[in-house]
């Protein structure tokens, strides 16, 4: 087994490894499932293969599913059974996750299997890997998901292509899911007892989005501190606000934190004010950033703290056990495939970064507004205004993102329907919650975007009042100088959109966090 190999015990995943497996190169690293493991997942399928010989009853196993619980499967129709769940189950609608989802999804479905209380097969399983290792993805359409009997038809799409069904991407290319199997030296599964449902009814896409939005509002979070202490110099702010005596009298952990890791960007900046009788304090925007962004670390930590249980939990229904001294076996009906954990982790980061949105886009305008900034810097941040609008619309983008935001933070969980003729009488939400979570993190990475680009251009006119030496903080000047490498001082109006994708880029890549974090000691915790 080659050193770069991933193993999978169902008990150990980290959602660094989720990241890196969902946003790398196919095969960098491969995945395999553990010794221990397999063992598990053998004798947990023997256990299933020994209730069909004795006749036992179990759902889903020689049952119908959700509303037809009660209905009888003879065993010679065992196998038909499950590949009907997996055909029928199949009915998502909705544009394709992307690829570094469909990964994510096919890793934490393996990792719950692993844990060896699903019944599945070793081979099973092993196609299941496969499917990652070779680079065949699934077209998992992203609507369809109730989040309660888990993820039912994203994962039946995905689970169609082990079968020889349905359509995956290979090399950018999509094509069939037997097609699919053939390009890569694969042979599709005909499943046995139990496997159909295994595949399909757990929480891996939810908990795929969460995993995925988690990470990615962590890293955002990182550079909204760093957006708002290049706002701050740019408006002549102070840092005593940030002063750590103050923050230990109201002693939330990230708030203090996030209020030295603020210091230590702006240590040694002429742009920041000094203590001034005439000017004591700043607004909210400024002043209250330990304090809004330190709240919306604690949600990030809360939704971590959650994806970091579910990626090493067994999720599906029912789970088999089996006593380790005299071999009993036990089919236990539970409900681990309810996604609400995930749903209101979701929900409640949605939330938090909704805020965090806003309160960015509230920096932008007194960037933009002269009269909020007192005149510090020209109206709409251009020389010659009347003749050049300057960015006077891109607080309009900022403000129609995050309106958009404060919609899409209704909570998802808080919404049920009830299904399967009433069995099924409360749902989650997760899918739902977590797809509202991505399209609230892709908004509040463009309204950064827009505040960095106009706290540079606040910095430059600034500069111009200040002296060309004068300094910036020890870190925030790592942040003006990395974007002004890729966007220029705009001194007359001309096309704006390629500077804001261009100052995205460097947000959603990570270079901005980098370029601050190789000069400054790097405080910033969770």
């Amino acid at each position: 087994m080659s050193m770069n190999t991933m193993l999978l015990d169902g008990s150990q995943l980290t959602i660094d490894q989720v990241i890196a497996l969902a946003c790398g190169q196919t095969g960098a690293p491969d995945v395999a499932l553990a010794a221990d493991a397999r063992q598990r997942v053998a004798r947990t399928a023997q256990a299933v293969q020994q209730l069909l010989d004795d006749g036992v009853v179990a759902y889903g196993i020689t049952t119908g599913f959700g509303a037809f619980k009660d209905r009888i499967i003879p065993v010679e129709e065992v196998r038909q059974l499950q590949r009907n769940i997996v055909m029928s189950h199949a009915v998502g609608v909705g544009a394709p996750f992307d690829r570094a989802t469909t990964r994510a999804i096919l890793l934490i479905r393996a990792n719950t299997l692993a844990r060896g209380h699903s019944g599945v097969r070793p081979a099973t399983l092993d196609l299941l890997l496969a499917l990652l290792n070779r680079g065949v993805h699934p077209v998992i359409p992203c609507k369809g998901s109730l989040g309660a009997s888990g993820d039912l038809a994203p994962l039946a799409h995905m689970a169609l292509v082990m079968i020889g069904l349905g359509e995956a991407e290979v090399d950018g290319q999509v094509m069939s899911g037997a097609d699919a199997l053939a390009a890569t030296g694969l042979t599709a599964v005909t499943l046995a007892a139990k496997e159909g449902l295994a595949l399909t009814n757990g929480t891996a896409v939810m908990a795929a989005l969460g995993t995925l939005e988690a990470w990615r509002a962590r890293a955002l979070s990182r550079v909204a501190d760093i957006a708002g202490c290049l706002s701050l110099e740019a408006l002549h702010g102070t840092p005593l606000a940030f002063d750590a005596r103050i923050h230990a009298l109201r002693p939330f952990p990230r708030q203090i934190n996030c209020a030295a890791y603020l210091r230590e960007l702006l240590a040694g900046s002429a742009f920041t004010r000094h203590a001034d009788p005439t000017n004591v304090q700043d607004a909210y925007t400024l002043r209250c950033i330990p304090q809004v962004h330190g709240a919306v670390r604690d949600a990030i930590a809360y939704a971590r703290w959650a994806m970091e249980i579910e990626l090493n939990s067994v999720t599906d229904n029912p789970l088999i056990f089996i006593d380790e001294q005299s071999g009993a076996i036990e089919v236990l009906s539970g409900g681990n495939f309810h996604g609400e954990p995930l749903a209101i982790a979701m929900d409640y980061l949605g939330i938090a970064m909704t805020e965090l949105g806003n309160i960015a886009e509230r920096r932008l305008m007194r960037l933009t507004d002269e009269a909020s900034n007192a005149h510090m810097l020209p109206a709409f941040l251009t020389q010659h205004g009347g003749l050049n609008s300057g960015l006077m619309i891109t607080q309009y983008t900022a403000a129609a993102l995050a309106t958009e935001n404060k919609v899409l933070a209704h909570p998802a969980s808080v919404d049920t329907i009830p299904t399967s003729a009433n069995v099924e009488d409360h749902v989650s939400m997760g899918v739902t919650a977590g797809l509202k979570l991505r399209q609230i993190n892709d908004n509040v990475e463009h309204i950064l975007a827009i505040e960095l680009l106009a706290a540079a251009q606040g910095v430059d006119f600034r500069r111009q009042q200040l002296g060309a030496d004068a300094p910036l903080g020890q870190g925030t000047r790592h942040a003006y100088a990395l974007i002004r490498h890729h966007v220029p001082f705009i001194e007359a109006d001309q096309v704006l959109y390629p500077f804001i994708e261009a100052v995205r880029r460097l947000v959603a890549g990570g270079a901005l966090v980098e370029a601050v974090n190789h000069h400054v000691v790097d405080t910033w915790q969770l």
